[in-house]
């Protein structure tokens, strides 16, 4: 019994470690998948838990952001005050979605995409999703401060509501994609996809939305 006890009492210690040593590799490994300037998931992360959100069969929106005249911020401004802009987005949009049991992430550059839970009846779904933009955009838009002036934000987002399953998250965020560069060249705000279709209607050019970066094609609306 003794001999027992004896071996137990060197072992504890020893498991000990590995716990904390295997809790701080996992966070590293968390730390490592979220964007470090919003503290964000990260595009493959994200993705991961988007993909999860809509298997749960409950109603969602998915959504993509774009800031509007980013560049003139970094031209006006700097990066550094570019950064600050990208940081605070990332934490209210990350908030908002936390609170709509949703998840957000920062796909790149200044654009960013969510999954939020979307509630009501057939005759009231649209009018609480449009509430629930509102306030985003309301958040999302508040001036940030840096160094001793505020800069102002404008935000174009575009939604489309994933109501059949199974969920297609490439084609939800095509389609949202979509109606984001819409509302964008009409000056910001938001613009929610019909619930009927899926498929792409702007052309696509190595499988991104024409007039993207990098598709070599008619250049992008000022940023």
């Amino acid at each position: 019994m003794s001999q027992t006890l004896t071996a137990l009492s060197a072992a504890l210690p020893l498991a000990a470690g590995w716990s904390v040593h295997s809790l701080r590799l996992r966070r590293r490994i968390e730390d490592a998948r979220r964007d470090p300037l919003t503290g964000l998931w990260t595009r493959e992360a994200f993705e991961e838990r988007a993909r999860k959100s809509l298997s749960q069969g409950q109603q969602r929106a998915v959504l993509v952001l774009d800031l509007n005249w980013f560049k003139q911020i970094n031209d006006t401004y700097g990066h550094a005050a570019g950064d600050a802009v990208i940081s605070a987005t990332g934490q209210r949009l990350g908030g908002w979605a936390a609170e709509h049991h949703g998840v957000a992430g920062r796909l790149g550059g200044d654009e960013f995409a969510a999954v939020s839970d979307v509630s009501g009846t057939r005759d009231t779904v649209t009018g609480n999703l449009s509430a629930k933009l509102l306030e985003l955009i309301g958040r999302l838009e508040r001036p940030v401060p840096f160094e001793g002036r505020l800069i102002d934000v404008h935000v174009s987002v575009g939604v489309a509501r994933y109501w059949r399953r199974p969920a297609d998250l490439s084609a939800l965020l095509r389609l949202a994609d979509e109606h984001m560069y819409r509302i964008k060249q009409e000056g910001g705000g938001f613009s929610i996809a019909p619930r009927h279709g899926l498929g792409p209607e702007l052309g696509t050019v190595n499988g991104r939305r024409e007039g993207r970066p990098g598709t070599h094609s008619a250049p992008e609306v000022a940023a």
